[in-house]
């Protein structure tokens, strides 16, 4: 089956607008289980926009799914990641001036950097995977940081009109060959109920992380329904 991670962090964005207690990524979080999710995503970043490290701490001791933490691959943060003990690590890229990440981590130039983070966290039963373009050489650098997986950054997939369908089996082609080199493979990134199907069918994938499009929609429906309407699209997918 398919794993759906739902990423929270603009739960926690809508609390930072006011700085007071509500809502609660939390109570999000175990809203999203009760949908159907596997595991629940957040990115705790350096400069604490929007998750805080008390969400992650609670969300460790609370949810019942696997806690996969996204994360700069900076000492600071490989030290209070070992601390906090997520199932799930994510290396990815990060700029205090952007408003999401914008693309993949350049693992091929950071290489020996990454494979020292990746063993730190993988030492304390952390299973650590980089967030990287669909690019050839960036899979090759990953397998050999030692790295567990990849996830494949769909966002130019994601925001493509007439060449979607290139970015598509780009985002194929380079599944089944992270497959092939011995990486469990992720995706996502500017996922949405509407142009998630053709990620979702692609067979060497086994985990797709989706967030803001869920979070808007719970917005309308609430989260356990929102979960349920995107579970629903990526098991049709899987199915078809």
């Amino acid at each position: 089956m398919l794993r759906l991670g739902v990423n929270i962090d603009h739960v926690a964005t809508v609390r930072q607008a006011r700085g007071i207690m509500i809502p609660d990524p939390v109570e999000a979080a175990l809203l999203a289980e009760n949908g159907g999710a596997d595991g629940i995503t957040v990115h705790l970043r350096e400069d604490r926009r929007h998750i805080q490290q008390r969400d992650v701490e609670r969300l460790r001791k609370t949810i019942k799914s696997k806690l996969n933490l996204e994360m700069a691959a900076t000492d600071e943060m490989v030290r209070l990641a070992a601390q906090l003990r997520p199932d799930d690590a994510c290396f990815v890229p990060e700029r205090r001036e952007e408003l999401t990440t914008e693309g993949g981590l350049d693992v091929a130039s950071q290489k020996h950097r990454l494979r020292a983070a990746v063993e730190a966290l993988q030492s304390n039963g952390i299973k650590v995977n980089l967030f990287i373009d669909p690019d050839d050489e960036q899979i090759a650098a990953s397998r050999d940081t030692g790295a567990h997986g990849v996830e494949i950054h769909t966002g130019r997939y994601a925001n493509s009109s007439r060449t979607q369908a290139r970015e598509a089996d780009a985002v194929a082609r380079a599944a089944a060959l992270a497959r092939s080199r011995g990486l469990e493979v992720h995706a996502g990134h500017g996922l949405n109920y509407d142009n998630v199907p053709a990620i979702a069918s692609i067979p060497e994938i086994v985990e797709l992380n989706i967030g803001h499009s869920i979070v808007a929609r719970a917005i309308m429906i609430g989260m356990e329904q929102a979960v349920r309407e995107m579970r629903a699209q990526l098991d049709r997918a899987r199915a078809s």
